[in-house]
């Protein structure tokens, strides 16, 4: 049975809110609108999610279909290709409009433009928004008119630009009682672990959707962020805003947070240099998903491509390779603070920022493994595993990418620990048993430096 009504359909991605959400905010506006969520299974380039985001996301469409429905606005949920999808829609209903907030991935856009493009052939209007960055990437430029490469530079310029007002909820609607398109079951995509079930960890740390955020924007403000320039490189307390999760599927939108920042700054003095800090971070969100859309590429290769002669090893080179991922990957390098953090990450599903570098570093020079080993584990292992963000840091921790951290600043997980984790907390809760070393500090610094040497004098490159 067709329905007469014109509907507004929007379609959901990872912008899984209500609260500022412009591609739901403005369909609302324009008529009765239709909520899909497609797991797209087809498209080329679309890389599957990994075990934790799996998980996450499970949880994040059951919570969203409860936030829809008190506005009045059914979710339909679809599986395959997005293009066929829609089409089969439009062919059951009197669609008028589809309504999308923008992604930036390569894949993703061009799958949009594709979709963009068949649908206006049927003659059904498409409208995207900006709703998961603060700027569309081609809006921050430089004065050649070009993407930038380094970060301060960026955020110099993010400052001068005028940062939308956030959109509050849109007013419930009265969906008329009629028959609506058939919607999957969420339990058979089987996006949740079974036999056994490994997200034990991550049912007891996350409430996913945007009812959480609330809470943990109001104790942000209240109790972290005055502390948060020294707090948020201590993993042993809770310092840092947690929010990461929450802006990866959308539940929490980075203009809201940039409104509340500065807001607070300019009411509470006292709290003004841990909001302007948090701010900074947020824009090195927005500068990864910037370097993305500039450089496609660096999703697998390496940004400087004079890297691509350091001569890391892959997974499968050897055994001893091999088992030195295996051992850093399961928390058993026999460095607490390296141990500490991927068991953290296992158990639930994240890890302090500060401990990433930190086990980013000892990956890829202290055992000499690649980069995209380490970045594969955390797309597959992170709740808040997001492309460009996973790809940009993993490529600045190794030294080859843009505005990447010198390759000679090699971490010590033992001064680190001593530094961020001064009572031993950290390491005492997540790694309180301690193994071998699987490698000498001393002696795998020094290897990675000659290996370093050797390619820069190869490509004649400045010794800084």
């Amino acid at each position: 049975m067709k329905l007469e009504t014109p509907v507004e359909l929007v379609w959901l991605r990872d912008d899984l809110r209500t609260l500022d959400n412009p591609a739901l905010f403005e369909g609302m506006k324009q008529g009765e609108a239709l909520a899909i969520y497609i797991l797209d299974t087809r498209s080329p380039g679309i890389r599957e999610l990994g075990g934790a985001a799996k998980w996450w996301l499970h949880h994040a469409l059951k919570s969203m279909a409860t936030s829809l429905r008190e506005i009045g606005v059914p979710l339909i949920l679809r599986s395959g290709d997005p293009e066929q999808v829609l089409q089969e829609l439009i062919n059951d209903l009197p669609i008028s409009a589809v309504r999308w907030n923008r992604r930036y991935s390569p894949s993703e856009m061009k799958v949009d433009a594709q979709v963009k493009r068949r649908l206006a052939e049927r003659g059904i209007q498409v409208q995207s928004y900006c709703g998961s960055l603060l700027k569309d990437p081609w809006e921050v430029q430089t004065a050649g008119g070009t993407g930038y490469k380094v970060f301060t530079p960026f955020y110099n310029r993010l400052l001068e630009l005028n940062i939308r007002k956030p959109l509050p909820a849109p007013e419930a609607q009265d969906y008329p009682g009629r028959s609506l398109p058939a919607t999957e079951d969420l339990e058979t995509w089987n996006l949740l672990p079974h036999s056994p079930n490994w997200a034990r960890g991550l049912e007891d740390t996350w409430e996913p959707g945007e009812n959480a955020v609330d809470d943990r924007l109001a104790l942000l403000i209240d109790s972290i962020v005055g502390q948060y320039p020294e707090a948020r490189d201590r993993p042993d307390i809770d310092g840092t805003s947690a929010l990461s999760p929450a802006l990866r599927w959308g539940h929490l939108s980075p203009a809201v947070l940039w409104a509340e920042l500065e807001q607070v700054a300019s009411t509470q003095p006292e709290k003004a240099q841990g909001c302007y800090a948090l701010r900074r971070q947020l824009a090195w969100r927005e500068f990864c998903w910037h370097l993305l859309f500039h450089n496609p590429q660096m999703l697998e290769k390496n940004l400087r491509a004079e890297f691509d002669d350091y001569g890391w090893a892959e997974k499968g080179q050897s055994k001893e390779i091999d088992s030195f991922i295996s051992h850093w990957s399961q928390g058993e390098t026999g460095y607490a603070m390296v141990d500490a953090g991927m068991k953290q990450l296992w158990n639930i599903g994240w890890m302090h920022n500060r401990v990433r570098m930190l086990a980013g570093s000892f990956l890829v020079k202290n055992l000499g493994v690649h980069w995209k080993v380490g970045e594969e584990w955390f797309w597959d292992t992170l709740v808040d595993a997001d492309l460009a963000s996973n790809s940009a840091n993993w490529q600045w921790v190794a030294g080859s990418g843009a505005d990447a951290a010198p390759f000679f600043r090699i971490f010590n997980p033992e001064l680190q620990g001593k530094k961020f984790d001064p009572r031993g907390v950290y390491r005492g809760r997540f790694a309180p048993l301690g193994s071998d070393p699987i490698v000498d500090l001393r002696d795998s610094r020094q290897d990675a430096l000659e290996a370093y040497e050797q390619m820069r004098k190869l490509h004649r490159l400045d010794p800084s």
